[in-house]
């Protein structure tokens, strides 16, 4: 298998056990923060080992190499943990995913405003496709059904930390980040372990708080290692799969049906991000 290819698989890998996550947070009846802090802490205790097992020796290396950029980068992710969680407890799976499929945009803003890389003019039409469809999601949510604005800004606040903390990476070519993802994890687990009573659920709920962190884990090892391999195009439309594939396993599985809104602001969003990357590769054919 050549390297492209162990690039897809890797990061198909990690989407598939992605899509599963907001239903776990679901399925989990733990207050929220205590969801997210076992989330952390397990996904967070699986990657470190992860990390030791291939690393090694080069693991204190590495984190020394890391500079401010790291450390941000580390906080950023550390934080979209608990984010997460709030996000799918007070909206609807489809608009949480849906709003994520927005992440290269954003990515592409913060890499003008930080690395100062213009954006082509196809991308800045997408975008404005990408907006007028989270307008629409924005605008559709309300107290009285599944979807609530206050989920949605949780789930822009992720994308935005996300962006961000991928536009960090790509300033930290030189070294691998991930040895960075369980400290942020680990280091927001410590964090809410003094606001919460951890171990209140962990007898009816224990089995799936480490399923959850499999996933995650899992997931989190395939997207940042695949990505090395294969071209940001094939990433984007790869993560765009998870937008399909969890509304439909939160219909069959919770019955959560999307709203109307939902269904029309996905379309704007996934239609313009469909378009454009299959531009970009045409052009490179």
């Amino acid at each position: 298998m050549n390297n492209h290819s162990k690039g897809l698989l890797i990061t198909l890998i990690g989407v598939l056990f992605v899509v599963p996550d907001s239903i776990m947070v679901r399925l989990i009846s733990s207050d929220p923060m205590v969801t997210a802090f076992w989330r952390s802490l397990t996904a967070g205790t699986f990657v470190a080992i992860f990390v030791l097992l291939t690393m090694r020796n080069n693991v204190m290396k590495t984190i020394t190499q890391m500079g401010r950029a790291g450390w941000i980068y580390c906080v950023l992710i550390g934080t979209t943990s608990p984010a997460f969680v709030l996000a799918v407890q007070n909206t609807s799976v489809a608009n949480v995913v849906l709003i994520f499929a927005s992440m290269p945009v954003f990515s592409a803003l913060l890499s003008f405003l930080i690395l100062s890389e213009r954006p082509s003019r196809q991308l800045l039409l997408t975008s404005c496709f990408v907006f007028v469809g989270l307008a629409i999601i924005g605008l559709g949510s309300s107290g009285g059904t599944t979807a609530h604005w206050i989920g949605d800004l949780w789930a822009v606040y992720i994308v935005i930390a996300f962006s961000t903390a991928l536009t960090l990476l790509r300033r930290q070519k030189h070294i691998s980040m991930l040895p960075a993802i369980p400290i942020g994890y680990i280091g927001a687990a410590c964090v809410m372990f003094w606001f919460i009573d951890p171990f209140e659920t962990v007898a009816t709920d224990g089995a799936l708080y480490l399923l959850h962190g499999v996933l995650i884990a899992v997931s989190t090892c395939g997207l940042t290692l695949g990505p090395r391999y294969i071209s940001a195009t094939e990433v984007s439309l790869l993560i765009l799969l998870e937008s399909v594939f969890a509304p439909i396993l939160a219909w069959l599985l919770l019955s959560e049906i999307p709203a109307q809104s939902t269904i029309i602001g996905g379309f704007f969003i996934l239609s313009a991000l469909i378009v454009y990357n299959i531009i970009i590769i045409q052009r490179r054919i």
